[in-house]
């Protein structure tokens, strides 16, 4: 069969490390292994366009891999050309690049990695935390200048301890960030998610639920976005929601770009309603040059703490989600059950509640 897989180029830093399993020169360490049996595998980073190499064999591919660090967007429309595929292989954790709809009326799989960026983008979050509230990136941007004025940095940096922290999302990754934010005292930590924790869970990281989004973000001082993206949370931190967060409150954003409308997010920042706006997800990947959260600031010049999205791909992360994806690929030739935490999409159905109620 044919298997097409869509990563990103690493050029000479794939060359020279051979753990940058994700990449088009690494091609996720499967090549020897699914030529042995007789596959034909195609891997690129070509995915715009119409003479693109991912809409020119997705027509008669049956196994799609994609990645969310550089996604191949299979629409609707993308689907009713792949007569062949059956199964869409997301090496790594957010399917919102496939339209899900059509997977389910086509009886096309979709499965995902899960787990194997959790701790990463976890450690990510917290990082992003701190750079924010402690005015990191224009101190650093200060000593790379040259200059040495502590005042004007000091001016914006804070404690994390005493300030109340919530988590738009309490699944894996956001329930691992209230973890690893228990040692810094923080006042209190919230959560907002349709899916209370388990009371046991919940009193382990001592964190209390808000039903109400706009009663939980007028709360906390930090806000960090970790839910996956679907139809109920496209553009969910908007310009009218971003009203009723605290002035001068903190906001991080790894799971999906378009959950924050970032247009919204820059005008926040420049008029000081937001102190700084972090992550490194972008509403399209990879983001163009004159995308606004490049160089969005806030009042005082910094507040911006944006990178590429590279959160959930460090070279741990891509050990595990190669080795997950090989996984799911032998269990599909080998007709063997998949792991059921790895179902986004079955054979004619969502098999998670991950991606909306429905």
């Amino acid at each position: 069969m044919k298997i097409l897989a869509i990563l990103y180029k690493g050029g000479n830093a794939a060359t020279s490390e051979p753990r940058l399993l994700g990449t088009v020169e690494n091609q996720l360490g499967i090549r020897k292994w699914l030529e042995s049996q007789g596959h034909e595998y195609i891997v690129s980073d070509s995915k715009e366009g119409a003479d693109s190499d991912f809409q020119k064999h997705i027509a008669d591919a049956e196994i799609l891999i994609t990645t969310p660090f550089h996604p191949g967007y299979l629409t609707a429309d993308l689907v009713a050309k792949a007569k062949k595929l059956k199964l869409c292989v997301t090496a790594g954790v957010g399917s919102d690049h496939i339209d899900l709809n059509a997977a389910v009326k086509n009886g096309i799989q979709v499965l995902e990695v899960s787990g194997s960026n959790v701790v990463s983008v976890a450690e990510h979050v917290v990082m992003s935390i701190l750079l924010l509230v402690r005015n990191f990136v224009p101190a650093h941007e200060m000593i790379e200048r040259g200059d040495w004025m502590v005042s004007d940095i000091a001016r914006n940096a804070f404690d994390l301890e005493g300030k109340v922290v919530g988590t738009i999302g309490a699944g894996r990754i956001g329930y691992r960030v209230l973890q690893r934010l228990m040692p810094f005292d923080c006042k209190e930590l919230l959560y907002f998610d349709y899916a209370p924790l388990p009371e046991a869970a919940a009193k382990a990281v001592n964190a209390r639920r808000v039903e109400d989004l706009k009663d939980f973000v007028s709360q906390c001082d930090v806000i960090t976005v970790n839910c996956p993206l679907h139809e109920g949370t496209l553009g969910l931190v908007n310009a009218d929601l971003l009203k009723h967060f605290k002035k001068g409150a903190w906001l991080v954003n790894t799971a999906r770009g378009a959950i924050c409308d970032k247009d919204a997010v820059a005008a926040a920042l420049a008029s000081g309603h937001l102190n700084g706006y972090a992550g490194d997800v972008w509403n399209v990947q990879p983001a163009p040059k004159d995308h606004v959260l490049r160089t969005a600031k806030n009042t005082l010049g910094g507040g911006n703490g944006m990178v590429p999205h590279y959160s959930g791909t460090t070279l741990d992360a891509q050990a595990r989600y190669a080795s997950g994806t090989k996984s799911i690929i032998e269990n599909y030739l080998s007709g063997k059950a998949q792991e059921p935490q790895n179902i986004i999409v079955g054979i004619g159905k969502f098999e998670t509640k991950a991606y909306g109620q429905r």
